[in-house]
Formats: C-alpha cells, structure tokens, sequence
C-alpha cells in the first residue's frame, strides 16, 4: 500500500465504501513502484461532485508524488466508482513507463547505445 494516501471530497460526503474502493484501488499502485520509491510515494485523491442542471456528474482527480515525478490524473464520469477505476487504469500505465525510465539507468543507456551502433 501507498504510505500517504489523502482522500478528500469536494461538494460530497466521502462514505466508508468508498474511501475503502479507493484505498484498495489506488493505494494497490505501489506493486508498479521500485522498491526505493515506494517508501517516499504518496497520493492525494480528490473526490468531487459537480451539479448541473441534467445530471450529475462525478470527478477524481490523483496527484501521485513520487521521487523524481508528479503524475496527475483527472477523470469526469456518471459514477465515481467508474472514475476510479478508469484512473486506475491510466497510472498503472504511466506507472510502468516511470519504472522504465527510472528504475536502472544503466541498462537503459546501454540499450540506447546498442541501438545506436546498430543505425550506424
């Protein structure tokens, strides 16, 4: 689990039922982190309702803190469980490609410097 994970709602009442989905959504993240940035992670999760005069509709915007990055995320949707979940889905991704460029820079210059000599 993420160390610091602030959930916060915005214009609504964040349940107990929720603010357990996003714990075990959100806060599940770490298993895409390296070893050294998991100590020094943290998200802040804002929960929002935004009223018209159709529907409602319900935001959630991350900010992922991590040790070389900040990643941030907003999503609009019907549900705000919807909105988690599609959240979700969008730092897992950018999460592994943080992990790519982050984690051992070593290897990664010598795969650029394969490349390289391949081309020329």
């Amino acid at each position: 689990m993420i160390g610091r994970l602030e959930i916060t709602g915005v214009h609504t009442k964040v349940d107990e039922k929720l603010r357990k989905y996003v714990t075990k959504k959100i806060g599940g993240l770490d298993r895409y982190l390296s070893r050294h940035s998991r100590a020094s992670a943290h998200a802040e999760v804002k929960l929002k309702e935004i009223k018209s005069k159709d529907k409602n509709r319900y935001s959630c915007e991350v900010i992922l803190y991590l040790p070389q990055e900040v990643l941030s995320t907003e999503e609009h949707t019907v549900n705000m469980y919807a909105a988690v979940d599609i959240i979700e889905a969008k730092l897992k991704h950018r999460l592994k490609k943080y992990k790519a460029l982050h984690d051992k820079p070593k290897l990664h210059r010598r795969v650029l410097a394969r490349f390289k000599r391949q081309i020329a």
